[in-house]
């Protein structure tokens, strides 16, 4: 396995975020595995890299922190901490890799409005460096290592060193990863041109409208804005580079109009969200706002997430990810985002990618509105894919099925 991963960090590296020459890269990496941010750190260097900093993240300490701390201190964000974003983020504009491996439980038990408000208050005096990978302006990438109670939440009946070695050996499997490396980029060519093939068709179309259909009670309908731009694998930052903001990643997406979504929308899987699992919960949309909700666990969290701010009660992604793929057929839940997004078309509440629209990523947050997209402090993935979702999109008289029994149609 040592060889896949250190194929997996080179991935990473050369084709995730596709460092260049000169630049600078930030790693942001649990501290309970380290290992992958040190071969990424090494591969980053080897490409050229400037200068690489890691930013450590420790779940108990995090946890410790939520619990003892008062609001007031919860809610502050020191000004180092801004001046750090300022060089790091605004100034260098740095490669930034997120391996992101939190505890699915992490947050259970404390007090949710704490958690919530501090969470907030930070989402508000840091939102000016968020449009940097919003709107890719830097290259960034999102990715997972394992850890012990991560692993041990996806596979309860293993012994913790087995779902710990499952684990890692499950995300290199849906990550395309193999022992040979000319063999895992050609994976990823692969891959990103099929997916680059849906993103043609559809976009070749500008449909005006989605109909969302399946067996668990989901009836949506999602307008689409004008001159909207379907998304697959690879995006391309401010200076034309390309990169890969996800691995794994399946999904095709854009964004709907934000006042256009009307319907009953049924989640298949469960969120984490501020270290809460939510589970089955759904939600009923008029002229594209949350007007009522519901969930079985969680649901006080939930409630929380949609009070985050006005924009947080509409959507602001739709993404197409078929049932049959990899992360899907491996019949586990993650209870991580990232994984779980990729086996389930999805949505996301909050903040919409203003590179979904023709001209957008040039415009203020007060102005997107106007080119019908949604802005917010959160932006929030839940799945909601099944095997018999079926999704028919339209404009003006034509009609054209694009995923029937979970899949592809086109």
């Amino acid at each position: 396995m040592d060889k896949r991963i250190e194929n997996f960090a080179k991935l990473a590296v050369e084709i995730g975020v596709n460092v260049q020459k000169g630049e600078d890269v930030l790693i942001t990496s649990p501290i309970e595995n380290p290992e992958l941010a040190r071969l990424m750190t090494k591969a980053a260097y080897e490409k050229g890299a400037r200068n690489v900093a890691i930013d450590w993240k420790d779940d108990d300490i995090t946890r410790l922190t939520y619990e003892y701390q008062d609001q007031e201190t919860l809610n502050e964000v020191p000004d180092w901490k801004i001046a750090k974003m300022e060089y790091q983020i605004a100034d260098k504009k740095s490669n930034r890799i997120s391996i992101y491996a939190e505890d699915p439980d992490l947050l259970n038990g404390l007090d949710s409005e704490k958690v919530s408000e501090a969470i907030k208050e930070n989402s508000k005096k840091t939102k000016e460096f968020v449009k940097y990978t919003m709107n890719d302006v830097l290259s960034w990438l999102v990715i997972s290592v394992p850890t012990r109670k991560w692993a041990m939440k996806v596979f309860p009946h293993l012994e913790e060193d087995d779902a710990y070695d499952k684990l890692w050996e499950t995300i290199l499997d849906v990550s395309r990863v193999s022992q040979s490396w000319e063999e895992t980029k050609e994976n990823w060519k692969e891959h990103i041109k099929t997916l680059n093939e849906k993103s043609k068709f559809l976009n070749s179309h500008q449909f005006d409208k989605v109909h969302y259909t399946s067996s668990n009670g989901t009836d949506l309908w999602v307008k689409l804005p004008k001159d909207h731009i379907w998304m697959s694998a690879g995006s391309k930052n401010a200076k034309g580079d390309e990169f890969i903001p996800n691995m794994p990643t399946e999904e095709v997406f854009t964004s709907p109009q934000y006042d256009g979504v009307d319907g009953r929308l049924v989640a298949s899987k469960p969120l984490v969200y501020n270290g809460v699992v939510i589970n089955e919960f759904e939600f009923t949309f008029k002229d594209g706002k949350v007007v009522d909700f519901s969930a079985k666990e969680g649901e006080d969290t939930l409630r929380k997430m949609l009070e985050s701010d006005e924009g947080s009660k509409y959507l602001g992604e739709i993404a197409l990810v078929p049932y049959d793929s990899p992360i899907s057929n491996s019949n586990i839940l993650f209870y991580n985002t990232l994984f779980d997004e990729n086996a389930s078309c999805h949505f996301a509440l909050g903040k919409a990618y203003p590179t979904t629209v023709k001209g957008a990523s040039d415009l203020a947050d007060s102005e997107v509105k106007n080119a019908g997209l949604n802005d917010s402090l959160i932006h929030v993935d839940f799945m909601v894919g099944t095997n018999d979702l079926e999704i028919t999109a339209y404009k003006n008289d034509e009609e054209v099925k694009i995923f029937e029994d979970g899949n592809w149609a086109i």
